[in-house]
């Protein structure tokens, strides 16, 4: 039975990592929001584990496995950031000032429009967590009386929207610079963000990875303030 469960274990992580791998050779040749890793292997993988019946419960013990190096892996961001730690210490003033800013405006508007559209206070007080990493968003989730499972969806899609839509935008928009570019998506997609503007390089990735820690201290601090005035 055990020696089942591990080869179960070994080949649900493949999928994952073969999902991965051929969604970024996909996203190389044919560039699209629709391409992007995170959105593009995530039914891959679906798909594959429903096809050979490994299902869910089968896979779940893969997932665990790989949220359990999500842990190194954000803290091997502090290499990029280490790395390039001069020109991003040229660029703190901008920098702290478009986060700030950014995150205040994704907050606000966010609470705004779930007000305007008649949402329930629970769900208004949900979306001023949207902006933060999930951790982080679930922690301050009974701070603003929000449901944490709730949060958490709104977090990773949020993230997801952001990562197919961000890098084409900010192109669209003229907005060149590795720094902004890597603020404006750590800022706004947290984790898949960072992901992405790794792609982009390291220098983008450096900025993302300090905008998504500094973006979810700003949330923490604000989103009571922001959900009692405005929600």
């Amino acid at each position: 039975m055990s020696v089942r469960i591990t080869l179960l274990t070994a080949t649900s992580i493949a999928i994952t990592v073969g999902a991965y791998a051929l969604s970024r050779w996909i996203g190389i040749r044919r560039p699209s929001p629709l391409t992007v890793p995170v959105f593009l292997a995530t039914p891959m993988v679906m798909v594959v584990i429903t096809v050979t019946h490994i299902g869910l419960s089968g896979y779940s013990r893969a997932s665990g496995i790989v949220t359990y190096f999500l842990g190194p892996a954000t803290v091997a961001l502090a290499v990029p950031f280490y790395r390039r730690r001069r020109v991003l210490l040229d660029n703190v003033v901008p920098l702290c000032v478009g986060l700030v800013t950014g995150t205040v405006v994704a907050m606000v508007s966010a609470v705004m429009l779930a007000r305007l559209f008649g949402q329930s206070h629970a769900l208004q007080a949900a979306f001023s967590l949207k902006t933060a990493t999930a951790p982080v968003a679930i922690a301050e989730a009974p701070q603003v009386h929000a449901d944490p499972t709730l949060v958490a969806g709104l977090v990773v899609v949020s993230a997801l929207l952001g990562t197919m839509i961000g890098p084409k935008l900010l192109s669209a928009l003229r907005i060149k610079g590795s720094v902004a570019r890597g603020t404006a998506l750590g800022t706004i997609s947290s984790g898949q963000g960072v992901a992405q503007s790794l792609v982009e390089g390291e220098l983008t990735g450096a900025s993302a990875s300090i905008s998504m820690a500094l973006a979810a201290i700003v949330v923490t601090l604000l989103a009571p303030v922001v959900v009692r005035i405005f929600a």
